[in-house]
């Protein structure tokens, strides 16, 4: 943000703190009348009490709030919990509604606007000297792709997301010019209602969502959000070409591609996932084809009302009536019972017949699994013909000079038919790398090909593969003959096969696979994929259908990955489906499992170097390189704001393309309202076009000496934070023991367990979700800070000056600016008052002491040396509205945090009977939903 947004905010914070007010005096008044004053009594001495706390320590006020929390039932603490988890529901809605109002008034008064947006991004490259041209190579080799995944770190309802979207609205009329008597009042009275239905909706889920639950929410976004965001998005970009780039004297217009692709990963992932079977990915697929189609339907609707165009007053061009006269020729059923209807407004018939073709195509794919092949008389069977007859429209309408209603609704339909297809979001397959090992080898004994695959190493596999996806199977391969599990892994292939013949090409996206350790690891997939038609030879040349992404997560597969790349670039074979598939290779790196592996400085920093590598090895052979980036929500899974995480990848490794995950709550933190979509996803686009400038010019090098000294800073932080998980006694002990990573595993939050292995409880099984959400909920956060200032310490004391060093790559090296940022924000949320009381539920005195203490002095060490590169007195002193935004939630969140420690004690006493723990239980949950809530991340 740029100092006049920032100002803005902090200016008008006391607007913002009445909003607050106002909607916790409304819920203070919902409580009273629906649970009674006894409830509203002890929420508010909670409040009040740990608000003074917060302020100035006193023992005696600590010691009878703790007796307080100990004297409730767990009915009572039930309400205590819901009503602060609702509260910070409220919170958030007021701060978003507060920064979009910050936004629109700025926007308003005609000043340059916001760092990240449209406008500033422009006036940038103005400044640069970034011709037109140079501007439309950038926007030519654009690709914007978030990809949406179901990780089990939302913990709310679809029906809360909608009752959150109502609250949202009506507060926002609260800031709306007053048209009518008693706006206001009516506002308000709105707003109390909505806050006593949402006090009355169970928030906490019943059961475990399935992953049909899961499609649907992921569903929700593109149809509550993005539908008009995206219109929106190209438009305003538009706008500030012709504001920003309209006088140049090389200025002749600019062309938008459809450079935003959404992904998803919601019903196609099977990573450890049981649930996820073909039958669940054909009803993802289905149920994004709906979705869609009735999103054309009804804007075609719209459209017939507003495109009254008479042949009386214009003529379209040759190309529009030649079209709709064969239109009229070949779809006379659709006038069946009136053949004259709109016969002299030209657009409107056109838009009919269109409309009718998008009911029969939505016909085909209801009453059958999606295939548009097996269409009805009329439906489109591809989303190619109906984009054409988008834009015949278009060109016929610009051919009598009616260019507004050309770039009006009709242009906003076609950026939304390029952008989604006949299929909304791409769907990745994604699938753990030993399950395609173990079919493989099952399928080459079977027909007689090698009884011992297991045996051979990657080299061997990679000879034996090659030769046979060249040459084929010796005998034809009788299915029946496989085990359950290598037919489940053709069925995926056979899928794959099908949608990408009858829904769409672009139907299908990646195949990952992770855990990929051998270049063997990709060609196996190639083989399986040959075997089901997608890989093979047609008319003497190669072809490829299928797109497969090696994913490497853990430090030592990031450190190998180019040698496995390298390998697989030097196959004869792969490079000839590489050939096939337009020479593009896409390499997805996992943040989660690298940060837990080794932590999160040695974790960012091997992914640095590992997209160096990657892409440098990619331009030597001539292959172009697709990095998608596997982040999570909290910074100690890669997460972060995405404009600067962006621009804090490697230079020159972007190339004009960047993808990423969009996981749990930060899917409902970005994209629940559309006006903060809008926000969001043009922050991140702003980011691309600034990383992709070496694409157009040369762009400055960071310096070596900068790197050298990441590279021993991240080496003793990976050893520091293994030294902590890998090689402290008991330390896996104190993690269960200290927070609820257990119970947490019993929320109903994801259909995909907690654990790799449900009886292994080693750091390798548990998975980085589970990891990172437990770690919050307690306080430690040491996912996202833990091993940074021991690193930091002991390398500034090797060399005198070293300090100044690091201030000046904080200041010149946004990589580095922007972990310290990220790291600035994890200490910040963490409290180490609290984190202690976590921790006496380790029963171990001595592992309790030994690992805490540790702990709270690596907390000291690194806030200490984050300070004083950042040259502040506190942390986040340089992002004040995040700091009041955070700060803003603090005293509330320690009621809670201490209600969850008296929950744990109680829900884990071994003398509970099964019914009494279970009463236990559902308060302990909801207070999990309720931290997740103040702190705005799991993981």
């Amino acid at each position: 943000m740029t100092d006049t947004f920032t100002k803005a905010c902090i200016k008008h914070d006391k607007a913002l703190r009445q909003r607050v007010n106002l909607l916790g005096v409304l819920l203070g008044e919902v409580l009273r009348e629906q649970v009674g004053k006894e409830t509203y009594t002890v929420v508010e001495r909670l409040r009040k009490g740990y608000l003074k706390l917060h302020t100035k320590p006193d023992q005696a006020l600590y010691d009878r709030l703790s007796k307080l929390i100990e004297s409730l039932q767990p009915e009572m603490l039930s309400a205590v919990v819901r009503a602060f988890s609702i509260y910070f529901m409220l919170v958030n809605i007021a701060e978003e509604t507060f920064l979009h109002r910050q936004r629109r008034l700025i926007a308003g008064k005609g000043r340059e606007l916001w760092q990240g947006s449209f406008d500033h991004t422009l006036r940038e490259f103005r400044k640069q000297d970034i011709t037109p041209q140079q501007l439309q190579n950038i926007l030519d080799d654009a690709a914007y792709i978030p990809v949406f995944t179901a990780h089990p770190t939302e913990s709310k309802r679809l029906v809360i997301m909608k009752l959150l979207r109502r609250i949202f609205l009506t507060n926002e009329l609260l800031d709306a010019p007053k048209r009518r008597l008693e706006q206001r009042e009516a506002a308000i009275k709105s707003l109390k209602t909505q806050i006593q239905i949402l006090w009355k909706t169970e928030e906490v889920r019943a059961v475990r969502p399935e992953v049909r639950n899961e499609i649907r929410l992921g569903l929700y976004y593109f149809k509550n959000s993005l539908f008009e965001a995206i219109p929106q998005i190209f438009r305003r970009l538009q706008s500030g070409i012709e504001r920003i780039y309209g006088d140049h004297e090389e200025y002749h217009g600019i062309q938008l591609p459809p450079f935003i692709r959404f992904g998803s990963w919601i019903g196609g992932d099977r990573d450890g996932n049981p649930f996820v079977t073909t039958e669940v990915t054909r009803l993802a697929l289905k149920l994004q084809q709906q979705t869609i189609l009735s999103e054309y339907i009804r804007r075609v609707d719209q459209l017939i009302s507003e495109l009254t165009f008479s042949d009386r007053f214009c003529t379209p061009n040759w190309s529009f009536n030649e079209s709709l006269k064969s239109d009229n020729e070949h779809y006379q059923a659709f006038f069946h019972d009136n053949p004259r209807r709109f016969e002299d407004e030209p657009y409107r018939r056109k838009l009919f017949i269109i409309r009718e073709r998008l009911k029969q195509t939505q016909q085909s794919v209801d009453a059958s699994t999606g295939a548009l092949r097996e269409a009805r008389s009329g439906a489109y069977t591809n989303e190619t013909a109906f984009q054409r007859d988008l834009k015949l429209i278009s060109h016929a309408l610009l051919s009598h000079g009616d260019e507004d209603a050309a770039e009006g609704e009709l242009q906003d339909l076609i950026h939304l038919a390029e952008t989604f297809g006949f299929y909304l979001a791409r769907l990745d397959i994604r699938q753990e790398s030993t399950l395609h090992t173990h079919a493989v080898a099952e399928i080459l004994q079977v027909t007689g090909l090698e009884s011992a695959y297991h045996d051979l190493n990657s080299q061997q596999r990679m000879l034996l593969l090659e030769k046979v996806i060249n040459d084929g199977l010796t005998q034809p391969l009788v299915i029946e003959r496989l085990s359950r599990a290598t037919q489940d892994i053709l069925a995926v292939f056979d899928l794959i096969a099908d949608s990408k013949r009858d829904i769409s090409p672009l139907a299908i996206g990646q195949y990952v696979i992770s855990m990929t350790h051998h270049a063997s690891d990709i060609m196996e997939v190639a083989f399986l994929g040959s075997l089901c038609g997608l890989i093979g030879v047609q008319n003497g040349a190669w072809f490829c259908q299928l797109e497969i992404s090696p994913l490497f997560e853990t430090i030592n597969d990031l450190k190998n990955c180019a040698s496995i790349l390298d390998e697989l670039f030097s196959n004869h074979c792969y490079r000839q489906l590489l050939t096939a598939n337009n020479n593009r290779q896409e390499v997805m790196l996992g943040y989660s499992d690298s940060a837990k592996d080794g932590g999160i400085m040695a974790s960012a920093w091997n992914l640095y170097q590992t997209q160096q590598r990657i892409i440098s090895l990619a331009e030597e052979r001539g292959i172009r390189c697709r990095l998608f980036h596997g982040r999570g929500g909290t910074v100690g899974r890669g997460g972060g704001p995405t404009h600067q995480s962006i621009l804090a990848q490697p230079s020159n490794t972007v190339k004009g393309e960047i993808k990423f995950t969009e996981q749990g709550e930060v899917l409902s933190n970005k994209y629940s309202n559309f006006e903060t979509a809008i926000f969001e996803l043009t922050m991140g686009i702003t980011g691309l076009f600034k990383a992709s400038l070496g694409e157009v010019r040369n762009v400055k090098q960071e310096k070596q000496q900068y790197h050298d000294a990441l590279q021993e800073i991240a080496e003793i932080s990976e050893s520091h934070f293994r030294q902590l998980t890998e090689a402290t006694d008991g330390f896996l002990d104190y993690f269960y023991a200290a927070t609820p990573v257990n119970e947490i595993g019993m929320m109903n939050i994801g259909s995909r367990p907690s654990h790799r292995n449900k009886q292994n409880r080693s750091k390798s099984s548990v998975r980085a979700i589970a990891w990172v959400f437990g770690w919050g909920q307690a306080r430690h956060n040491i996912p996202g800070w833990y091993g940074i200032g021991t690193a930091l310490r002991q390398w500034r004391k090797q060399k005198p000056g070293r300090l100044k060093t690091l201030q000046a790559m904080y200041k010149n090296w946004p990589f580095f600016h922007a972990l310290v940022s990220n790291t600035q924000m994890a200490l910040f949320k963490t409290d180490m008052i609290i984190a202690w009381e976590y921790a006496k539920l380790c029963g171990d005195n001595k592992i309790r002491d030994n690992i805490f203490t540790e702990i709270n002095l690596e907390y000291e060490r690194t806030r200490k040396q984050i300070l004083k590169i950042t040259q502040l007195d506190n942390l986040l002193d340089d992002t004040p509205v995040l700091q009041k935004s955070v700060s803003r939630r603090d005293s509330y969140l320690d009621p809670l945090n201490h209600i969850q420690l008296g929950l744990l004690r109680h829900y884990r006493h071994s003398n509970l009977q099964e019914e009494e723990a279970e009463m236990w239980l559902r308060p302990l949950l909801r207070s999990i939903n309720a931290i997740s809530a103040g702190l705005r991340n799991t993981g």
